[in-house]
């Protein structure tokens, strides 16, 4: 008997949700499953719909204004809950009748209480569970207890999640989902960095798909002082892209210069190295790519403790300002690359290639008690 799974994600809020629910519709093809996504933001009209679209802008431009609304919403989630549940109420509750959803999973903070609420007031029983797309720094509109089963990446998410207040026999750490694309193949393995004189150090500088970040100057510093090979991913900001381009022109080929793009796999592939701000999705998808990144920030509130988390287990480096990066690389590359091995060593270590297939296949489950009771933990 086939199992209709409704997977509540966003279009606009950065690609991360997205990227997230295209891994786990990857692993349906061998079962008996219809998924249907739905962007939560929708189902609230243009009004709310406006609001997901303005994450970019607001991004983009004013850090210190996203930093207030995360901070806002997380000292009143219940007030969130409140307002998104009264504008999406009459389309979720029509979705419903139309799909006949036999589980709802949300890969989105906003619409997990507020869908519970729903739910709860109108007397429908249909399981519900969150899959967290952060990893340290998480939103208490994560963490509804209501939820019959969060779906964690990290234990440090799990471990913020019973800070909340949900029982930890309801939270399962399962890994973070990346699309199948940024694992290597066989044919492709990565290979340990070996200083070469007259072969330029690969460079690539992204910033997750709104393109935020001071990438100009990163790559001035790069190309001023090794020599070395520059892409650039500006995401979907068409004016960051524009000013790149100009201003980085004098370098002629050295620099290359990308707006979004659905082959940051195979960019990563070709890289050395990865600089890059501290949003999750990109910095699992560089994991699972084997490419050993530089983090030059992180948005406020829900990326601030990333950075953190890769430096802990070795993934990657933090490189705070841009005059840090020549002495940065330098370390890298000291005693014939001998951290730069380290850290790419320690990523196919710590990976969980199978972390979608987990997910789908505790979805798939979730009316099999003794198979949720001794579901592994992927991810230590």
């Amino acid at each position: 008997m086939s199992k209709n799974i409704l997977i509540i994600s966003s279009d606009n809020t950065g690609h991360g949700h997205k990227s997230i629910t295209e891994s786990l519709c990857e692993k349906v093809d061998d079962h008996n499953v219809n998924i249907h996504v739905v962007d939560g933001f929708s189902l609230g009209g243009e009004v709310l719909l406006s609001v997901g679209k303005s994450y970019g802008p607001i991004t983009r431009t004013a850090e210190g204004l996203w930093k207030l609304v995360w901070n806002l919403s997380s000292l009143k989630p219940a007030v969130v809950n409140q307002m998104i549940e009264t504008v999406i109420k009459n389309n979720f509750l029509k979705l419903l009748e139309e799909f006949k959803p036999d589980i709802i999973l949300s890969v989105h903070p906003n619409f997990n209480g507020s869908i519970l609420n729903i739910l709860e007031k109108q007397g429908i029983k249909i399981p519900f569970v969150t899959l967290i797309a952060d990893l340290v720094s998480i939103y208490p509109l994560w963490a509804d207890k209501r939820a019959d089963y969060i779906i964690s990446p990290t234990v440090e998410a799990k471990e913020k999640c019973i800070e909340y207040g949900v029982p930890s026999e309801n939270i399962k750490v399962l890994g973070f989902p990346v699309r199948s694309r940024f694992y290597r193949k066989a044919a492709n393995p990565k290979k340990t960095y070996t200083p070469n004189e007259g072969k330029p150090l690969k460079c690539l500088i992204m910033s997750g798909g709104e393109g935020v970040g001071n990438m100009k100057n990163i790559a001035e510093n790069l190309l001023d002082h090794f020599d070395c090979n520059v892409k650039i991913v500006a995401g979907r900001n068409v004016k960051m892209k524009k000013k790149l381009e100009n201003a980085l022109g004098k370098y002629g080929q050295k620099v290359e210069v990308y707006g979004f793009t659905k082959d940051i796999q195979d960019l990563m592939f070709s890289s050395d190295i990865a600089f890059t701000r501290g949003s999750p999705n990109v910095m699992f998808e560089a994991f699972a790519s084997n490419t050993p990144i530089i983090i030059t920030g992180a948005l406020p509130g829900q990326e601030e403790g990333n950075p953190g988390f890769a430096e802990k287990f070795n993934l990657g480096i933090i490189c705070k300002s841009t005059q840090d990066i020549e002495p940065t690389i330098e370390e890298l590359l000291a005693n014939n690359a001998e951290k730069l091995n380290n850290i790419i060593e320690s990523q196919q270590n710590f990976i969980n290639e199978h972390a979608a297939e987990d997910i789908v296949q505790f979805l798939l489950n979730l009316d099999d008690p003794v198979y949720q009771t001794s579901v592994s933990l992927s991810y230590n």
